[in-house]
C-alpha cells in the first residue's frame, strides 16, 4: 500500500470511537508504533466484523518463507513449499475480504487497507 493518503495513527490514538469513524467509512489506514501486534489486529479485525464486513489477515512479506523453494537443500524446499500451501489456504478461506490487515513485526505496523473500491 503506498503511503500517500493514508492516515497514521499510534496504538494509544486509535480509539474505539475513532476505529469505529475509520470502518465506518470505509478508510485505509496504518498504526504505527504498535507495542503489541497481536491486540491491535484482534481489535482491529473486531470492529471490522461488527460492522458485518470481512477481513484478511496476514504478515507483510510472507512470500519471502516461499523462496525457500529455490533454495537447493531439502530443508528449505520444504519449509517454502508449506508456506505456499498454507498462504494459499488462508486466501481461499479468506476469498474476497472488506479490509486487508498486514501485520508487520519488523517496522512495528499495522496496515489497514479497504479494498472494496
Amino acid at each position: 500500500m503506498a503511503d500517500i493518503d493514508v492516515q497514521k495513527f499510534t496504538s494509544d490514538e486509535l480509539t474505539e470511537s475513532k476505529l469505529t469513524e475509520l470502518v465506518s467509512n470505509k478508510k485505509s489506514f496504518q498504526v504505527v508504533a504498535v507495542k503489541d501486534i497481536s491486540y491491535t489486529v484482534n481489535k482491529i479485525e473486531g470492529a471490522i466484523e461488527k460492522k458485518g464486513l470481512r477481513c484478511r489477515v496476514y504478515t507483510e512479506y510472507r512470500s519471502a518463507a516461499m523462496a525457500g523453494m529455490v533454495v537447493p537443500t531439502g530443508v528449505t524446499q520444504v519449509a517454502g513449499l508449506f508456506s505456499a500451501i498454507g498462504m494459499a489456504a488462508h486466501n481461499l478461506a479468506t476469498l474476497n475480504p472488506d479490509y486487508e490487515i498486514a501485520k508487520n513485526q519488523i517496522k512495528s505496523t499495522v496496515t489497514v487497507a479497504y479494498k472494496k473500491e
